[in-house]
């Protein structure tokens, strides 16, 4: 699994198995998203200490299934729709991973 954070042009965050689609002559298509879920900011905080120059970042997030109404587990997304393409922090990574495993038979039963 090659599990990446996109940014949308629309503002969302989404998380997902995202490989590339490319023509036969090796141009990018679209992405193609597997189990895709909106991440949600819930409580950034930024703790800083005074003996400490880097921030130290706590936060919490939830996951929503993205077009929740599709029964589709694969998504096709148009490259001129996306922004970028992150690793997801560890994390994020990690609990949408432990969501997605035992249940990548039935991505609707996955809640926040």
């Amino acid at each position: 699994m090659t599990v990446k954070l996109a940014l949308l042009k629309s503002g969302e965050d989404v998380i997902a198995d995202i490989k590339e689609i490319v023509t036969e002559d090796e141009k990018l298509s679209s992405y193609l998203f597997t189990y895709p879920f909106a991440v949600k900011l819930l409580s950034p905080q930024v703790l800083m200490e005074e003996s400490d120059t880097e921030d130290k970042r706590e936060f919490s997030v939830s996951f929503f299934p993205w077009i929740p109404l599709s029964a589709d587990k694969d998504i096709v997304v148009s490259k001129d729709w996306v922004v970028s393409i992150v690793e997801p922090t560890e994390m994020v990574k990690k609990s949408y991973e432990e969501r997605m495993n035992g249940t990548t038979s039935s991505p609707a039963s996955i809640g926040q």
